[in-house]
C-alpha cells in the first residue's frame, strides 16, 4: 500500500510505540454521539498532509487546537492513523490566537465584531473572563446582562465535556468512559463525581466503581474508608449477579475484598455488618440450607422469596377435574389441531390438566410444541381462557408461528413501563386467564418470574415449557432447572424423538451433544446429497476466522443456495478475540456491505444486518430482534431498520439500541431459530466450551450447522458438563419444610 506523505510511514515497532502529537482539528470525518467513538483529520506542524486520528473523543470542533496521546496503527482498508489513548484540548493564549479562536463561531453568540471587542478589552484574559467572571462581559460595548448570561452559558455548554474529559484523562481513566458519565449527570457530570465520586458505582452499575475508585484514590481517600469499602461491596455483588448468581456468599465478599482490594479483614466485617441498614442488602443467615452468611440485593432477596412463596401457595389450591377421560382427550386434540398424540404425550396431557403448577421439559423433536397445542385445544374445549407467552420477542413470534394463536412477551403480556420500570399488571390487578403457559422458560430470570407470579391468578393453571438442557437466562438465577430440582413442581419429561425428526442429523446431533457424546459426521456427501451437519476442522483461530467469512459470502450461498445475511447466523462463545463477535461482525460488514465508511451513521451502513438489544415497547421491538438497515441520514444521523416488512426509525440517542448481528452471542441466539448456523469452536473461548452452550447453538439451526474449529475444542466442549454453578436459593426456598430425602439444593 502506497502512502501519499511518507512521513507516515511506521514500522510495526513505530506503530506499537506511544506519541505525542499537537496539531490543530480540520474536519470530524465521523462521530458516534452515543459513545463519542470519532475519526477526524488533524493538521499537524511537522507532517505536510493531515493525519487520521481515532478513538473516543467528545467537546471538540473544527478549528481547536489539540494534543493528543497514543500509538500509530495500520488498518486494513483505511491505512495510517493513529490511535488516541488520551487527548486535551489546548486553548490559545494570546489575543491574537484568542481572537481568531472566538471569530471561528466555535462560540454559539460570539460573532466576528464581537469577538474582536471582547479580545480588545480584555486581551490574554478573556477566555479566563468568559470561563469564571462572565458578569465582566458587560463592560464590553453592546454587551448586556442577558446576553453576557447567553455567552457563559454557551462556553459552559461547549466545554462542559471538555472538562469532563480532561478531568477524566488526569485520574487515569478511559475516556470512553465520558459518554456513560454524560448520560447519567448532565451537564453537572464534572460537579457530581468530584463531590462524591462512589456515587458511580450505584448510578453506573457496569463500570463506575472503577471509575469512582481512581478517582478516589488520586484524591486522597484513605483504601479503608467506610464509602470506599461499602461502594465495594456494592461493587462485587453487581458483578456477582451479571455472571448469573442470586446472592453472594459473605466468605467471598471478605476474601474478595481483602486478597484482591487489600483491605483487612477486620473493617470489611465491621462494614458487612452496616449493610443491611443501607436498605440495599440483606443477610440470610446461616441454616440447614445456608452453610453460611448469603448476601443478597434488596430486590433479588424479595424475588427469590416470593417466587417460593407464591408457587407454594398455589400449589396447595387443588385444580377442578376436567371431566374428559382419554377418549375424549383424544378426540378433543384430533378435532381442532387433526393430530393423534403417542402415548407420552397422552400421558403427560392427562397429567398436566390435574395440576396447578406443572413444568413440561424435553430436547428438540420431543413434541413440546405439539403438547402444547394439544393443552390449548382441550382448554379450549372446556371453555377454558388461556394466554401464551414467551420471555422474548423472538420466541413469541416463533410460538405463534407453530401454534397458530396470539403470543406475547411476558414484558408485553404484563403491561411493563420503561419509564418507571414497573408492570401494569401484579397481585391487585391480575391477568384475566383460567390458564397461563410460558415457552422457553429457561430463559426467564429471577426478576422476571417474581413479577410474572404476581400477575397469574392463584386459581390458575401454570405450565413451564422449556428445554432444561439449554443455556440459563442472561439475568439473575436458574429459574427453571431450580423448580425442576426442588422435586416440589411436577414435571412432564419428553424423551421420545418422533420419527421425522428422528431423520434430522441435527436433532440426533443435538441429542449425542447433551449426552456428552461426539457428533455423527456423514463425509460421504456429495454435491448430490448434501448433509445438514458440518465439522471443518481448523486449528488456528486466524484461520476459522477467514473460513467464516468464505462460508458466508461465498461457499454456503453457492453449494446450498441460502442468502449470506438472511439465512446465515454466526454463533460464537465470546465477543472478543479473532472468532468472537466484535471481529467477525466487522470482518463479515466489509465482505458482505462493502460501503465506503463515510456513508456510515454511528457505524452502520443501508444493508446491515443489526440486532435490537433491549426491549423497547414504544417502539414494539424486542431485545434479540434482528433486522435490516434499510435507510440512514447522516445529516440527522437517523436511520430505519427492517423488521420482517415493518420499518422502524431510531434518532441518534436511539442508536445505541442496536449492535451488527452478523455474528452474535449464543446467549442472545436463545428462543430464536434460523435456517443455517455456523459455530466457531476455538480453544482461546475455553472459559465458555460447555456442553450446554454448544447444544444450545446447535438447536438453533432448521436446515445446517456447521462447526468449524480445532478438534480439542469440541472435545472440551462435550466433556464440560460442569458449567459455572450458578448460586441460586430458589430450589431450597421451595423445598422447605418437605422431607425428601436426599435433597441437594443448587447452593
Amino acid at each position: 500500500m502506497k502512502l501519499r506523505n511518507a512521513s507516515l510511514m511506521t514500522t510495526p515497532e513505530q506503530e506499537r510505540s506511544i506519541v505525542t502529537l499537537e496539531g490543530q482539528l480540520e474536519r470530524i470525518t465521523f462521530h458516534n454521539e452515543t459513545n463519542h467513538y470519532t475519526i477526524a483529520r488533524m493538521k499537524t506542524s511537522h507532517m505536510t498532509a493531515p493525519i487520521t486520528i481515532v478513538g473516543y473523543v467528545a467537546g471538540i470542533s473544527p478549528g481547536e487546537n489539540l494534543k493528543v496521546k497514543g500509538s500509530w496503527e495500520t488498518h486494513p482498508k483505511y491505512g495510517q492513523q493513529l490511535k488516541i489513548d488520551s487527548y486535551e484540548v489546548t486553548l490559545p493564549e494570546t489575543g491574537k490566537d484568542i481572537k481568531i479562536y472566538l471569530q471561528s463561531g466555535i462560540i454559539k453568540g460570539i460573532g466576528s465584531r464581537m469577538a474582536r471587542r471582547m479580545v480588545n478589552h480584555f486581551g490574554d484574559e478573556t477566555l479566563d473572563i468568559i470561563e469564571h467572571h462572565p458578569k465582566r462581559l458587560t463592560e464590553v460595548a453592546g454587551v448586556g446582562k442577558a446576553k453576557a448570561q447567553a455567552v457563559a452559558d454557551a462556553w459552559r455548554s461547549h466545554h462542559t465535556v471538555r472538562l469532563l474529559m480532561q478531568f477524566l484523562t488526569d485520574n487515569g481513566i478511559k475516556t470512553l468512559y465520558g459518554s456513560s458519565i454524560l448520560k447519567a449527570y448532565g451537564s453537572s457530570a464534572l460537579e457530581v463525581i468530584q463531590k462524591d465520586p462512589y456515587r458511580l458505582t450505584e448510578d453506573l452499575p457496569e463500570e463506575g466503581f472503577v471509575i469512582a475508585d481512581s478517582i478516589a484514590l488520586k484524591s486522597g481517600v484513605m483504601p479503608d474508608d467506610p464509602k470506599r469499602v461499602k461502594a465495594l461491596m456494592l461493587h462485587i455483588l453487581q458483578r456477582i449477579t451479571n455472571e448469573g448468581n442470586v446472592f453472594i456468599y459473605e466468605s467471598t465478599l471478605i476474601q474478595r475484598c481483602e486478597f484482591i482490594f487489600k483491605i483487612d479483614r477486620e473493617t470489611i466485617t465491621r462494614e458487612i455488618e452496616q449493610l443491611p441498614k443501607s436498605g440495599k442488602i440483606r443477610v440470610e443467615k446461616s441454616n440447614e440450607y445456608f452453610p453460611e452468611p448469603a448476601l443478597y440485593s434488596e430486590e433479588l432477596y424479595i424475588a427469590e422469596k416470593g417466587i417460593a412463596q407464591r408457587i407454594n401457595a398455589m400449589l396447595t389450591i387443588p385444580v377442578a377435574p376436567v371431566g374428559m377421560n382419554t377418549e375424549k382427550l383424544l378426540a378433543a386434540v384430533m378435532e381442532k389441531l387433526a393430530i393423534r398424540l403417542s402415548s407420552e404425550q397422552l400421558e403427560a396431557l392427562e397429567q398436566i390438566l390435574g395440576l396447578r403448577v406443572a413444568v413440561i421439559t424435553g430436547g428438540p423433536g420431543t413434541g413440546k410444541t405439539t403438547l402444547i397445542r394439544s393443552v390449548t385445544a382441550v382448554l379450549d374445549k372446556l371453555k377454558m381462557r388461556s394466554i401464551l407467552a414467551a420471555p422474548t420477542g423472538r420466541a413469541a413470534r416463533r410460538l405463534f408461528e407453530v401454534t397458530k394463536r396470539k403470543a406475547k412477551t411476558i414484558h408485553r403480556l404484563l403491561g411493563y413501563n420503561q419509564d418507571e420500570g414497573s408492570f401494569e399488571r401484579n397481585e391487585f390487578k391480575p391477568l384475566e386467564t383460567d390458564a397461563v403457559i410460558i415457552d422457553e422458560a429457561s430463559m426467564i430470570d429471577t426478576l422476571l418470574m417474581y413479577n410474572l407470579l404476581k400477575a397469574v391468578p392463584v386459581t390458575a393453571i401454570l405450565i413451564l415449557v422449556g428445554d432444561v438442557f439449554q443455556l440459563p437466562s442472561v439475568g439473575p438465577g436458574n429459574i427453571l432447572s431450580d423448580m425442576i430440582t426442588s422435586r416440589v413442581i411436577p414435571v412432564c419429561y419428553l424423551k421420545k424423538i418422533f420419527r421425522q425428526a428422528q431423520k434430522s442429523p441435527i436433532v440426533i446431533n443435538a441429542h449425542h451433544i447433551r449426552r456428552g457424546e461426539s457428533p455423527e459426521i456423514d463425509k460421504k456427501h456429495s454435491k448430490e446429497k448434501l448433509s445438514e451437519f458440518y465439522f471443518i476442522e481448523r486449528n488456528n483461530p486466524e484461520d476459522v476466522e477467514s473460513l467464516i467469512v468464505r462460508l458466508c459470502a461465498d461457499l454456503i450461498p453457492k453449494r446450498f443456495g441460502f442468502d449470506p445475511v438472511n439465512d446465515i447466523q454466526v454463533l460464537t462463545p465470546m465477543h472478543k478475540g479473532a472468532a468472537g463477535t466484535i471481529n467477525l461482525n466487522r470482518l463479515l460488514q466489509e465482505t458482505l456491505n462493502p460501503l465506503p465508511l463515510e456513508n456510515a451513521t454511528a457505524g452502520f451502513m443501508t444493508g446491515d444486518k443489526v440486532m435490537h438489544l433491549k426491549n423497547n415497547y414504544q417502539k414494539e421491538v424486542f431485545n434479540g430482534e434482528i433486522g435490516s438497515i434499510c435507510s440512514t441520514n447522516r445529516k440527522t444521523r437517523n436511520l430505519t431498520v427492517n423488521y420482517e416488512g415493518r420499518e422502524v426509525l431510531y434518532d441518534s440517542e436511539e442508536i445505541n439500541q442496536l449492535s451488527l448481528a452478523y455474528a452474535i452471542s449464543v446467549h442472545k441466539s436463545q428462543g430464536s431459530e434460523y435456517p443455517v448456523v455456523i459455530m466457531p469452536l476455538v480453544t482461546h473461548h475455553y472459559i465458555l466450551l460447555q456442553r450446554n452452550l454448544l447444544y444450545t447453538a446447535v438447536t438453533r439451526a432448521k436446515k445446517l450447522v456447521i462447526l468449524t474449529g480445532s478438534r480439542r475444542a469440541l472435545d472440551m466442549a462435550l466433556k464440560n458438563d460442569r458449567p459455572y454453578q450458578r448460586l441460586s436459593g430458589l430450589a431450597v426456598r421451595l423445598y422447605s419444610g418437605r422431607e425428601h430425602p436426599n435433597f441437594k439444593g443448587n447452593i
